[in-house]
């Protein structure tokens, strides 16, 4: 997957627990699903986020018309700001995998990225997601260090895999695409989920006695 996202620094795989604020978004506009009448709209902000693969506006069509509760679009004052594409993969319930995520230029730097994420996180509808999965070229610093900073404020873990060697581009030249799966922690019965660290150690206990 290719990525317009905040500049971010690049974090190490290695993530550990690290609490952080949990909305550290500055973004003032709207997040919301988006609707079929916005693709012609997000098909343009995704041809003014290069490095991103920009699809046909009919694929925007399908997206904002079957995929919608897998979406997030940022509407400001001047437009789209951001969009977000994912979807739930067949027989894979509890997986939300994320396509593209977008931000126009007049957004960044507000944490506009993770926040479309979180919103994502937040629907109902979504409540069952137990991973976020991606696709990112080694290269692509700026997605890892949005990811690494989502999975650090969740207090889950990160792991990468390999996944579509180069070749399956055919000549293209596209560099291969890394898995990147972020573990979230699980759901207490009251919704709010639980640290990884914390679950393991309930589970230990509960074996211990």
């Amino acid at each position: 997957m290719n990525e317009e996202t905040d500049s971010l620094p690049y974090i190490p795989k290695s993530l550990g627990t690290v609490e952080v604020a949990k909305d550290s978004s500055t973004y003032h506009g709207e997040l919301g699903q988006p609707i079929n009448s916005e693709a012609a709209a997000i098909h343009e902000l995704i041809k003014n986020c290069p490095p991103l693969d920009l699809n046909s506006i009919y694929a925007y069509l399908l997206l904002t018309q079957h995929f919608s509760e897998t979406c997030v679009v940022a509407r400001g004052e001047q437009g789209i700001d951001g969009f977000v594409s994912g979807y739930v993969p067949p027989n894979q319930p509890d997986v939300l995998f994320i396509w593209q995520v977008a931000v126009h230029s007049r957004a960044r730097g507000q944490g506009l990225g993770r926040a479309m994420l979180n919103h994502l996180l937040q629907r109902p509808k979504l409540a069952d997601i137990a991973h976020i999965e991606t696709t990112i070229g080694p290269d692509n610093l700026a997605s890892r260090g949005m990811f690494a900073s989502l999975a650090r404020e969740h207090n889950a873990s990160l792991t990468e895999h390999a996944f579509f060697d180069c070749h399956l581009f055919g000549s293209s030249g596209h560099e291969e695409e890394r898995l990147i799966r972020v573990k979230l922690p699980a759901r207490h019965p009251d919704g709010r989920r639980v640290d990884n660290s914390e679950a393991a150690h309930a589970s230990a206990a509960g074996t211990a006695s």
